[in-house]
C-alpha cells in the first residue's frame, strides 16, 4: 500500500502539474493533489499511527468514522451491566491512557444501575491517603535464592511468532520503562525479548521451545543456558490456556520465518503445533518434582505454573501432590476460559474452560482449604483492561493480574481479527517486515508504560476511595453485584471461600469434600 500510494501520488503530481501548466483551469486540481499528496507523505513518515504509515491517506477514513461512533459509552454499557468485558470499543480508553490524553467523562453514569449484573465497589466517608508508590508483590520470598518483586499489573503471555519482533521489542521496552514484567508466551525466549532489558517471565509450554532437543523433549542444558540469563526473573510452566485448553499451541505456517524456526527448533513449511500435554512429567507428583528441578537449575528463581481450570478434582490432585511431596510452586497463573489467542478452533474459544472469576475462586478456595494459600501467589489472567477489573480480581483472591489484549491495544491493535493470516494492519501480529517495521518501537514502548502506569494510578485511587490501606487488603466483600431489581449480594456471598484447612479437617461442603477424596496425586 505504501509503494502503491507513492507511485499513484507521484503520477498524479506530474499529471496535474502538466495540466496546470498548459491549462490554467486545472490549477485547483493541481492544488488538491499537492495537498493530498503532502498529507499522505506525512502519514508515511510520522511514527504515532502505524495504521497511517501502512495505509497513508486511506487510513484516515477509519479515524473519521471512529470519531462519530460512541465507542466508549457502548463499552461501559456492555461491561458494567452484563459483567462481560468483551468489547472492541474499549480500546479507545486504552489508547487515551497510553497517549496520556485526558480520559475523564462528562455527564455522569451512562448505564442502567438497576439492571441485573451491574457491579460496584462502595466508597468510604473516610478515604485513606493515596499511596505514592505501588506496593510490590514478592514471589519466592521463602524458598528462592532469587525472589522477584512484581507489579500488580503485567504483560500476559504472547509469543514471538504470534506477535512481530517490533511488538515484542516495544512491549519489553514498556516493561523496562514502567518496572513491570513481560511474559514471553510459550513460543520461546527470543533475542527480541532480551534486547531491551525488561523483566521477563519465561513461559515453558508443551513444545519446550528454547529448551527442547531435536525430538521435542525437554533439554536441561539448554534450559540452564536461558533460565540463568539476568532478564529472566521467573519461570512459568504452561499446562493449558483459557483460549484453547487441552489443545496445544498453534503457529500457522504463514508466520513461521527462518528466525522463528531456529528459535523454536522446528522445521519450516508447516504449522507449529505444540502437543496437548507435557512429556517431562505425566502425573501431579512428577510435576512437583519437575518444579523443584527447574528452581534448582535456574539458580533459585521463582517457578510456577499456568492453567485454565477444567475438571476440579484434577486441580485437587495437584494440591494433594504439593502436600505429599512438600514441594510448592511459587505462583499459579489462573487463565480464564474467556482468554484470547491468535488461532484456535471456535469451539475451544467459546465453549471450553472455566471463566476466570469461577476459576480463580476454585483455585483460591482449594489452596485455602488445603492450607497452602499463604505459600503461593496467584496471578489472574483473562480480559482485564481497567483498574476496576484488576480491583475485582484482587478481591477474588489474585495477588497480581496479567493482561494481553490491553497491552496489545496500547501497541495500537485495532482488532482487525487477522492475527492468524499474517496481514495485521498495525504491525502487531505479523511476521511481514513491510508491516511490522511501521510499528515504531520507541513510541509504542512509551505507550505501553503509560497505560500500565495509568492503570496502577487508578487502582491506588480506587483503593484509597474505598477506605482500604493497600491493594493487598481488598476483599470479595468490598464489591457488590445486582442479582435482581431488588436484591444485591457481595462477591463474597456469590463466590464463598472455604475455611482454612477445611479439606484436611473434613469440614468442606459435601460436594467439594467428595471431589477432594476422589483426587489422586499419582494420576490426572
Amino acid at each position: 500500500m505504501r509503494k502503491l500510494f507513492m507511485w499513484i501520488s507521484t503520477g498524479l503530481l506530474i499529471l496535474s502539474a502538466t495540466m496546470a501548466y498548459y491549462w490554467s483551469s486545472s490549477a485547483p486540481f493541481f492544488l488538491v493533489v499537492v495537498i493530498l499528496s503532502g498529507l499522505g507523505y506525512y502519514d508515511l513518515w510520522q511514527k504515532k499511527h502505524t495504521l497511517l504509515r501502512l495505509y497513508p491517506l486511506v487510513g484516515r477514513l477509519r479515524y473519521m468514522f471512529e470519531s462519530i461512533r460512541p465507542e466508549i459509552q457502548q463499552y461501559f454499557v456492555e461491561d458494567n451491566v452484563s459483567g462481560t468485558p468483551v468489547s472492541r470499543e474499549f480500546r479507545s480508553l486504552i489508547y487515551q491512557r497510553a497517549k496520556r490524553v485526558k480520559d475523564t467523562r462528562a455527564f455522569g453514569t451512562q448505564f442502567d444501575v438497576y439492571r441485573v449484573g451491574y457491579e460496584w465497589a462502595n466508597h468510604s466517608i473516610n478515604p485513606k491517603p493515596i499511596l505514592k508508590t505501588e506496593p510490590r508483590v514478592i514471589f519466592g520470598e521463602e524458598r528462592c535464592a532469587q525472589p522477584y518483586s512484581a507489579s500488580r499489573f503485567n504483560i500476559s503471555g504472547m509469543s514471538y511468532g504470534a506477535l512481530s519482533k517490533h511488538a515484542i521489542l516495544a512491549l519489553n521496552r514498556g516493561a523496562k520503562l514502567g518496572g513491570f514484567y513481560h511474559n514471553t508466551g510459550e513460543g520461546g525466549l527470543s533475542p527480541h525479548h532480551l534486547k531491551e532489558g525488561g523483566d521477563l517471565v519465561w513461559q515453558i509450554g508443551t513444545g519446550y521451545f528454547s529448551c527442547r532437543d531435536c525430538d521435542g523433549h525437554f533439554d536441561r542444558e539448554l534450559f540452564v543456558k536461558n533460565a540463568t540469563k539476568s532478564n529472566v526473573k521467573m519461570i512459568e510452566i504452561k499446562l493449558s490456556q483459557g483460549a484453547k485448553p487441552g489443545h496445544g499451541g498453534v503457529l500457522p505456517e504463514a508466520k513461521v520465518t527462518q528466525e522463528i524456526s531456529e528459535i523454536r527448533n522446528v522445521p519450516m513449511g508447516e504449522d507449529v503445533l505444540s502437543p496437548p500435554g507435557h512429556s517431562a512429567f505425566t502425573t501431579p507428583l512428577e510435576m512437583m518434582h519437575f518444579i523443584e528441578e527447574l528452581r534448582g537449575l535456574s539458580g533459585g528463581k521463582p517457578v510456577g505454573f499456568k492453567l485454565a481450570v477444567g475438571k476440579i478434582d484434577e486441580f485437587f490432585a495437584i494440591c494433594k501432590a504439593m502436600l505429599q511431596t512438600g514441594v510448592v510452586p511459587d505462583f499459579i497463573t489462573v487463565d480464564g476460559g474467556e482468554g484470547g489467542t491468535g488461532a484456535a478452533p471456535i469451539e475451544f474459544s467459546n465453549s471450553l474452560g472455566t471463566p476466570l472469576r469461577e476459576a480463580l475462586n476454585i483455585v483460591h478456595s482449594a489452596l485455602v482449604g488445603s492450607g497452602l494459600r499463604s505459600k503461593i501467589k496467584l496471578i489472574a489472567s483473562g480480559k482485564a483492561f481497567s483498574a476496576f477489573h484488576v480491583y475485582r480480581l484482587l478481591a477474588l483472591g489474585a495477588d497480581t493480574v496479567n493482561s494481553a489484549r490491553g497491552m496489545m491495544f496500547a501497541l495500537g491493535c485495532i482488532q482487525s481479527l487477522s492475527c492468524n493470516k499474517d496481514t495485521c494492519p498495525t504491525g502487531v501480529a505479523t511476521q511481514n517486515p513491510k508491516r511490522y517495521k511501521a510499528l515504531d518501537i520507541d513510541d509504542k514502548g512509551v505507550r505501553v508504560a503509560n497505560y500500565q502506569g495509568s492503570l496502577i494510578k487508578n487502582l491506588l485511587e480506587l483503593t484509597s476511595a474505598s477506605g482500604i490501606d493497600s491493594p493487598s487488603d481488598i476483599c470479595a466483600k468490598d464489591i457488590y453485584r445486582r442479582i435482581s431489581a431488588t436484591e444485591v449480594k457481595t462477591l463474597a456471598e456469590i463466590y464463598p471461600c472455604l475455611k482454612s484447612e477445611a479439606f484436611l479437617n473434613n469440614t468442606a461442603p459435601e460436594k467439594w469434600q467428595t471431589l477432594w477424596h476422589q483426587a489422586d496425586a499419582s494420576r490426572w
